[in-house]
């Protein structure tokens, strides 16, 4: 997928050098070979394991696509139960192109406060902020 669809898709656009890439830690997304490509491709701009950048792995706080995002995005796309992957990918596709750029902006407003407060704590916990959305 990486190789016949993100990349060459990323190449349609001319944002490729300004972009980041976050991953989690999971072991089939970390592979070597994995890990190589999207560094040739986002160089420093990698945050995963084993990236340039280590990103905490399940950080409910510092992941707000993994915990927000994309619970809301499943919650939409599997509502009506689709039987058929041609049903499920139609609902994908329905509910990401429903997502308002309000939403976005929030959880992007959300996380850099979240990032603002853990620099200024020093990385400690945050508890009083930690599912606030």
């Amino acid at each position: 997928m990486i190789t016949n669809f993100f990349i060459p898709e990323l190449n349609n656009h001319d944002v490729v050098q300004e972009l980041w890439f976050q991953q989690d830690g999971a072991t089939c997304h970390t592979a070597r070979d994995t890990i190589d490509l999207l560094k040739d491709t986002f160089g420093d701009r990698l945050i995963s394991r084993f990236g340039p950048v280590n990103w905490p792995p399940r950080s409910c706080d510092l992941t707000p696509l993994d915990y927000f995002l994309w619970g809301y995005v499943k919650s939409l796309v599997y509502a009506d139960k689709p039987q058929t992957l041609d049903h499920l990918e139609d609902n994908i596709r329905r509910v990401i192109a429903d997502i308002r750029p309000q939403m976005l902006e929030k959880v992007i407003e959300n996380w850099t406060s979240r990032l603002d407060y853990i620099r200024a704590s020093r990385g400690s916990p945050m508890p009083e902020i930690i599912f606030k959305m």
